[in-house]
């Protein structure tokens, strides 16, 4: 009888060990599975690439509006490329057009011009038509050719086309202040 007590008792307890495992399997299959959920959809989260186009938009914002900003006489080819490169649309049609002319005046007048952006701001993106537009704050410093220096800060609204996977300004202006409305 203490024979038949004893393994009862142990047949007692080597039974809950192999349940004891398969909870606990199941329980990791479990969280295994929703981990990996978790996993594929934020791989697929449109948002996730929404905010990838919006910090590309941004950052050629903020770069093209500090390049259009910054000329010096000494260099105005260069300064005219590189403001050429960072637009598109009607506005890169109207720097093209209108380069002879303002290369011979940023010239005979000897400036040097330098931006910096201060700050900026996606305010609209519609990432499948490829338009953007954004709200960039700089200081613009201007060296005269007589060495006075001026530093004046503007707002800036620009309109951003995606072309050829690259964002570029298709439209630049100055944002309104104060009550000023946008009209």
């Amino acid at each position: 009888m203490k024979h038949a007590v004893r393994a009862a008792l142990t047949g007692a307890r080597t039974r809950p060990l192999p349940a004891l495992l398969l909870a606990l399997a199941l329980l990791a299959g479990g969280f295994a599975a929703r981990a990996g959920q978790d996993w594929y959809d934020a791989a697929h989260d449109d948002r996730a690439a929404y905010a990838v186009q919006r910090d590309e938009a941004l950052a050629a914002g903020e770069q093209a509006v500090q390049n259009l900003n910054t000329l010096d006489h000494r260099n105005v080819d260069r300064g005219l490329d590189l403001w050429e490169s960072s637009t598109t649309g009607e506005l890169h049609e109207q720097l093209a057009s209108g380069r002879t002319d303002f290369a011979e005046q940023v010239k005979a007048a000897e400036t040097v011009t330098t931006a910096r952006v201060l700050s900026g701001a996606v305010t609209e993106l519609d990432d499948r038509a490829g338009r953007a537009r954004v709200l960039i704050a700089l200081r613009v410093s201007v060296r005269a050719a007589d060495g006075a220096k001026t530093d004046k800060d503007s707002r800036m609204l620009g309109e951003l086309t995606r072309t050829e996977g690259r964002w570029k300004l298709s439209a630049l202006g100055q944002a309104p202040v104060g009550g000023a409305s946008a009209g």
